[in-house]
C-alpha cells in the first residue's frame, strides 16, 4: 500500500504556507526555542480548542516569517517534501495580514514563493484572510488584489464562528470576474448552515473541509448538485477534535454522495503530518481501498488549474498505477 500511495501523482488543494513551516528549520534556527518533537506535534495530541491551535501556530510561524527571503526558504523546503512523495501539483496561501506586520507587499511575498517552486511542481499561490479583515483595514490592499499578477486565488480562513462581512460576496464575485478563484473554509467548527451561506450567498465551489455538511443531507446535495469541491484534511479534523476518531469522519460518505473530496495536510507544522500520512490514515484507520484512494488522488486533478493535457496525463498515470 505504501508504494501504491507514493505512486499515485498527488496534488495538495488546502495548505496554508505559515501552517506548513518544516519545522526542522525553526529547530535548527533557534534549538534552544524549538525543541525537536514537541509535544503539540505528537500524533496523540489534541487541541483544545480552535483558538489554543491558533495560538500555538502563530507562536510558531510568526517568528519565522519576517521577509520575503524566509517565505523562500520555508516554501523551496516544503516543495522538497511534496516532489519526494510524487506530489505534483500545489495550491497554497498566505496570510494576507502578514503583509502588513512585516511591511512588505503581497506581490513581494508572492515572488518568494514563486522563485522556490522546483522543477516538475505546479503551483498556484492563494493568499487567505480573516472574515473580519473586510471590514478593517487591510480592506484597500484586498480591493487591488483582483490586479495582483501570479495571485490565483484567495481564502476566507481563521475562526469560522466569526460572522461573515456582508460586503464579502460583492468582493468574491468582483475577484471571480478577474479570473481569480475564490475559496472559504466552512464546515469545520460551524455547522452545515455555513457551507450552505458559502455557496448560495458568497458563490464559492471551492469549500476548505466543509465535512461537516454531513449533518444536513440537504446540505450534502447541494454541494452535490452545484459541483463544489471539499479541501478535506482528515488528520487536521482528528488533531482539532472535528470529529472524534477516524472511524467517524464522513470522507467517505461524502465521495459516495456525489461530493468532490480531494485530500491534503492543511497545517503540517501543528500536525507533523505529510500528504502521504493523509492517504495512509484513509487506508489504516477507513480501509480505503486502492480504489477509493485513486479516486482521491483524481479528485484533485478534476479542479486543479492545468492544462487539459496536464489533466489528461496524470488521470492516465493514475490508471496506469491502478493497474500495477
Amino acid at each position: 500500500m505504501q508504494a501504491f500511495i507514493q505512486a499515485l501523482p498527488k496534488t495538495e488543494t488546502h495548505l496554508h504556507v505559515e501552517g506548513a513551516l518544516p519545522y526542522e528549520l525553526l529547530t535548527a534556527w533557534q534549538p534552544a526555542n524549538y525543541p525537536a518533537n514537541p509535544p503539540f506535534r505528537r500524533a496523540d495530541y489534541r487541541y483544545a480548542t480552535f483558538p489554543d491551535f491558533e495560538r500555538i501556530l502563530l507562536e510558531n510561524a510568526l517568528p519565522w516569517f519576517t521577509t520575503p527571503q524566509r517565505y523562500y526558504e520555508a516554501t523551496k523546503a516544503m516543495f522538497a517534501k511534496h516532489v519526494a512523495q510524487n506530489v505534483r501539483y500545489v495550491e497554497t496561501s498566505f496570510h494576507l495580514p502578514v503583509t502588513k506586520f512585516i511591511h512588505t507587499p503581497g506581490p513581494e511575498i508572492i515572488a518568494a514563493i514563486r522563485a522556490a517552486v522546483p522543477a516538475g511542481l505546479e503551483v498556484r499561490i492563494f493568499t487567505g484572510m480573516l472574515r473580519s479583515d473586510l471590514a478593517g483595514d487591510l480592506r484597500p490592499v484586498i480591493d487591488q488584489l483582483h490586479t495582483w499578477d501570479g495571485l490565483a486565488g484567495v481564502d476566507l480562513h481563521g475562526f469560522e464562528q466569526m460572522p461573515t462581512e456582508p460586503a464579502t460576496a460583492a468582493v468574491w464575485a468582483k475577484l471571480r470576474a478577474a479570473g481569480k478563484v475564490t475559496k472559504c473554509h466552512a464546515g469545520e467548527f460551524d455547522g452545515p448552515a455555513r457551507v450552505r451561506e458559502v455557496i448560495e450567498v458568497l458563490g464559492v465551489t471551492r469549500i476548505q473541509h466543509g465535512v461537516r455538511a454531513i449533518e444536513d443531507p440537504a446540505v450534502v446535495r447541494l454541494a452535490a448538485e452545484r459541483g463544489v469541491t471539499f479541501d478535506v484534511c482528515p488528520i487536521s479534523n482528528i488533531r482539532l477534535k472535528v470529529f472524534p476518531s477516524f472511524a467517524a469522519h464522513p470522507i467517505r460518505r461524502l465521495m459516495q454522495a456525489g461530493v468532490n473530496c480531494t485530500v491534503s495536510t492543511d497545517d503540517p507544522l501543528c500536525f507533523a503530518n505529510t500528504l502521504n500520512d493523509e492517504y495512509t490514515a484513509l487506508a489504516a484507520e477507513l480501509q480505503f481501498t486502492r480504489a477509493e484512494l485513486a479516486q482521491a488522488a483524481r479528485n484533485g486533478w478534476a479542479v486543479a488549474n492545468i492544462s487539459a493535457a496536464t489533466r489528461k496525463a496524470a488521470l492516465d498515470e493514475i490508471a496506469r498505477v491502478e493497474k500495477l
